[in-house]
């Protein structure tokens, strides 16, 4: 690849296919595959993603909003779109672009149900979302009943799935938990289908769930960090490549003399002579005021120069004491090394958060 003149994101679609095709390695031939690309797909490009897996990888796509269904039907997706977490507002622009919604409460279902009568909808697709332990969103098995009468009354919705979230699918030491999650879904599933006149799919498992709970992977699994690279634990990691390298370049070499300061509120004083390199990117690009004073490290030539100082808005400075380079070399901020994983963990975060908080403004190169 060129070498970066500037700060962007190089999406790699390659390493994606690797990853997608390794996870439905996991699962049995019949089971479909629901690709979660909220978030502009984890912070990537949620556009190009889905115009890639959609021709032979997806079955289903997940978003959060009903405008990133929006966004991805208005630039051609054609497959099902589950929204998971609709707002009644939205309810009209939501069956305008024929996206799906998770219905997770008795009030959100009823107020969807009285959207697609007064829209003269007929077995308009829908997803009812089961709460199993992790208190977040979805019907409880109190709600069953009033759920079945509503169905019996309205011709307006049917519903295509029945789903719930595992909250620890990572942690084997939550094993007993995950496990009180099956069967409490299995239990409520098994109360709804007797009684409905069609067989919903049923899906539970996120990416950790589809590598730890095979018993679990019922109708359909949903996927998103995985995707992108990340299994959740060193062993599954190995069989993924993260598929997002953010890049930048060296603005600026500066020499600071023994007790000099660096950046905003004197961040770092100098107890030794010191050689910094400003690069173009800050908390405005979404690497926080977290990092910085020895929290969060970046590759230049291969070697480790950790943040110094206070993290500014567009820039940040490195240690490049030890390091051969120059103004204008590249710089990795994660990618192969770091990993987004292991520049997230300096800061005690997780690379959901990182990923996701790429600002929109770095520029994204979709590698094909």
């Amino acid at each position: 690849m060129p070498k970066a003149q500037e700060t962007l994101l190089e999406i790699d679609l390659k390493a994606l296919e690797h990853n997608v095709t390794y996870l439905k390695s996991r699962l049995q031939p019949a089971t479909k595959f629901m690709a979660v690309v909220k978030s502009y797909a984890y912070g990537n490009a949620a556009v190009d993603i889905a115009k890639h897996l959609e021709t032979q990888h997806a079955d289903y796509f997940a978003v959060a909003y009903t405008y990133e269904g929006e966004q991805l039907r208005t630039s051609g997706i054609t497959k099902p779109i589950l929204v998971l977490h609709p707002q009644a507002i939205s309810f009209n622009i939501l069956i305008e672009h024929c996206l799906e919604p998770n219905l997770y409460s008795l009030k959100v279902l009823k107020e969807f149900v009285a959207t697609a009568e007064n829209l003269n909808q007929k077995n308009y697709p829908v997803h009812l979302k089961f709460n199993t332990g992790l208190n977040r969103l979805g019907f409880s098995e109190a709600d069953i009943p009033e759920i079945l009468s509503l169905l019996k009354n309205t011709e307006a919705i049917k519903v295509t799935s029945l789903f719930s979230h595992m909250g620890a699918s990572e942690d084997l030491n939550e094993k007993e938990f995950t496990v009180k999650q099956i069967k409490t879904f299995k239990h409520v599933t098994h109360l709804l289908l007797k009684q409905l006149p069609y067989t919903p799919m049923l899906h539970m498992c996120n990416t950790s769930g589809i590598l730890n709970y095979p018993g679990a992977h019922f109708d359909m699994v949903r996927s998103g960090i995985g995707m992108y690279g990340f299994g959740n634990s060193e062993k599954e990691n190995s069989h993924f490549k993260p598929i997002t390298t953010l890049k930048t370049v060296i603005s600026q070499i500066h020499q600071i003399p023994i007790g000099d300061s660096v950046g905003y509120n004197r961040g770092h004083i100098s107890n030794a002579p010191l050689t910094t390199a400003t690069l173009p990117l800050g908390h405005a690009d979404g690497i926080g005021r977290e990092y910085g004073n020895g929290k969060g490290f970046v590759a230049i030539n291969g070697q480790k120069a950790p943040i110094v100082g206070n993290t500014c808005m567009d820039m940040i400075m490195v240690d490049i004491t030890t390091i051969d380079c120059n103004e204008g070399d590249e710089v990795i901020v994660f990618g192969d090394y770091p990993t987004a994983e292991e520049f997230a963990a300096t800061a005690n975060t997780i690379s959901y958060e990182l990923l996701t908080g790429l600002s929109q403004r770095i520029k994204r190169i979709v590698l094909k």
